[in-house]
Parts: structure tokens; C-alpha cells; sequence
């Protein structure tokens, strides 16, 4: 299994609802860094019907475009939140599952070019209780490019979190 296949860490941190609600304005995750190589794009692309030239034809894009080859989709860096949410957010005692609420805002910031690799920043930014079984908490995200200055996106990502 290569690196970009790693599943999420399995031994991840704990943490309890009283943590995560005194997190706020804290960074609680950072995940590993993730390949985005032509092989990924190439996938993403076909399964979402989305063969741009400026992603999915590596020589044309470096002789037509700014980027110097192909670059990922918008949409798959901000696919790779879920894989880089399992592998740096902590367990949270007493959830009983968790699923998107959506984004606020969501901000296409720098180009990810084939062969970067990417890894997710994650600040609680507000914890919600909907009921004593479910809370909605807000991260402010960003995903930085391995030796760029710019992140590749930042948004507003809220999850519904159930207990019990």
C-alpha cells in the first residue's frame, strides 16, 4: 500500500464533548500529507465527468496555461477533507456517528498542481448543542501545498455530531 493509500490513523487521539467545546478558536488537527498525483486526478475526473484539459492532459496544459502542467480539480482538494479529517481529528467519547452539515463559504485559493501533496488544518471555530444528543461544530479549514506559500482552500465546515 503506498502513502497516498494509507487509510486514516486508526490509533487516533480521544477527546470528550467538554473539550471539543473549550476548542474553540483552537487548531485540533493536522493531517498527513496526501499526493495528489496525475493517477488521482486522472480518476477523480472521469468519475465526475469533469476532463478539462486544464487537469486531465498534463502536456497541453503546461504549453497553454500559467500552471506548467496539470493541476488537481477544485472539487478534489475539497474532496480529500474527509480523508484528512479521519486522520487528524480525535475520537470524540460518546458519538455515536457524525455526517456533513455543509459549508459556509468555501474558497478556491491556489491551484494544486499533479504531484503536490496536501494536508487539512483544522480550528474549531463554534460549537452548537441542537439537543443534548446533537451538536453541530464549525471548522475553519485550510489546505496547504507543501512548500507554497498560499493555501489551496480555506472554508467553513460544519459536521452534526450524535451521542447517545
Amino acid at each position: 500500500m503506498t502513502a497516498t493509500a494509507t487509510p486514516f490513523n486508526a490509533a487516533r487521539a480521544k477527546t470528550n464533548l467538554a473539550e471539543i467545546e473549550a476548542g474553540v478558536g483552537k487548531e485540533v488537527g493536522v493531517s498527513r500529507w496526501i499526493t495528489i498525483d496525475q493517477a488521482r486526478i486522472d480518476a477523480f475526473g472521469k468519475l465526475t465527468e469533469d476532463l478539462y484539459f486544464i487537469h486531465m492532459d498534463p502536456e497541453r496544459a503546461k504549453k497553454e496555461t500559467p500552471f506548467g502542467g496539470s493541476i488537481a480539480h477544485g472539487f478534489l482538494t475539497l474532496s480529500m477533507l474527509s480523508a484528512m479529517a479521519y486522520d487528524a481529528l480525535p475520537e470524540v467519547e460518546g458519538r455515536t456517528m457524525g455526517m456533513n452539515y455543509g459549508f459556509d463559504k468555501i474558497r478556491f485559493l491556489s491551484p494544486v498542481p499533479a504531484g503536490s501533496r496536501v494536508r487539512g488544518h483544522f480550528v474549531i471555530s463554534q460549537v452548537e448543542k441542537k439537543s443534548p444528543q446533537q451538536i453541530v461544530v464549525r471548522y475553519a479549514v485550510s489546505v496547504e501545498i507543501e512548500g507554497k506559500p498560499k493555501p489551496a482552500l480555506a472554508a467553513e465546515w460544519l459536521t452534526v455530531a450524535f451521542f447517545g
